[in-house]
């Protein structure tokens, strides 16, 4: 689809494209209907669909037009919104420095509403500050609206705290999947204990994210270095909670996702190999068009994921199989 997005940000740098055109063009194009382009008929074949497990509302500012541009320029068919928790001072956001995930996003109300004026692109998690008193009742109430999942879960609190641990037994209730951003000394407090999280809360999935999670693919990890570089020495942390655990899942977003795989081509293919039935795209990233990959970390991720994947059988499962048996998307 490399053509395709040269002629939209030809077309775009020109002037000759407008927001709303644009927007109206991409549904087209996802649907692999004729589109129309500065008035010639071009025609494509529809795309292999894409799901991304990880995007943001109001991300760093971007606006819901914004957002809908950089979906359908990536390609990206399905999308699932993860809203933060509502702004309060508590030492779970870092005295109010975590509101809004560090990044501006939006809560609940706002994902769902997006959601539902983009029913068959867009679909929504639920999300609450944990150790408030309202917390599962506030993350229940979007469940019954719709939400696929529980997340981002983005917080000081330790992983196996009572107050995270009545969220993961509300998920196990709803059958919905947990998505948590672990941070060493930030965010998710414990990642060495969690297995016995796996282990007490056996039929809830769990999809592991951020930086202290992909730096725990090597056995030798520091845990102060967020973003390691170089080979990998298999047998880490994550490594050993997605063999050993059938609930423990990971979300490949992120620059810490890409630098994971990144860093070490061949240890990259055999991860994906080893855990091929276990690993699921995701963007997160906050850029504004989705149209050049050598801004667009996402675009650069799906590119990560074509180049490493071992076969097109396991690249298909990375990009949309895995996503859509997980959150049972139709």
């Amino acid at each position: 689809m490399k053509h395709i997005h040269d002629e939209f940000n030809q077309a775009q740098k020109s002037g000759t494209l407008s927001r709303r055109k644009f927007i109206a063009a991409s549904g087209l194009l996802l649907a692999g209907t004729v589109l129309k382009v500065d008035g010639a008929d071009q025609y494509y074949n529809e795309p292999e669909p894409i799901i991304d497990i990880h995007q943001h509302m109001d991300y760093h500012g971007r606006n819901s037009d914004d957002l809908l541009i950089h979906q359908r320029a990536m390609g990206i068919t399905t999308t699932i919104l993860l809203p933060a928790g509502r702004p309060v001072i508590s030492a779970s956001t870092n005295y109010g420095e975590s509101n809004g995930m560090e990044a501006k996003i939006t809560g609940n109300h706002v994902a769902r509403k997006f959601v539902k004026k983009h029913p068959k692109e867009f679909f929504f998690a639920a999300n609450e500050v944990p150790d408030l008193p309202v917390a599962v009742k506030e993350i229940e109430k979007y469940l019954k609206r719709g939400a696929v999942a529980i997340g981002e879960l983005k917080f000081a609190v330790p992983c196996d705290s009572p107050e995270m641990q009545k969220i993961y037994q509300l998920a196990q209730e709803y059958n919905v999947p947990v998505l948590m951003h672990w941070q060493h000394g930030r965010f998710n407090f414990g990642l060495e204990r969690f297995h016995s999280m796996l282990e007490k809360f056996p039929k809830v999935n769990f999809i592991g994210h951020a930086q202290t999670w992909w730096a725990n693919i090597d056995r030798y990890n520091n845990q102060t270095d967020l973003y390691p570089k170089g080979k990998v020495t298999p047998g880490g942390w994550t490594d050993r909670l997605l063999s050993d655990y059938h609930n423990m899942y990971g979300d490949l977003s992120a620059g810490s996702g890409l630098n994971a795989l990144t860093r070490d081509d061949e240890h990259a293919r055999a991860f994906f190999t080893r855990h091929q039935d276990k690993l699921m795209y995701g963007s997160d990233c906050a850029d504004a068009n989705g149209l050049d990959t050598a801004l667009c970390q996402g675009g650069q991720t799906i590119s990560a994921i074509r180049k490493l994947s071992p076969t097109k059988q396991i690249e298909r499962k990375l990009l949309y199989e895995n996503a859509q048996k997980l959150f049972s998307l139709k």
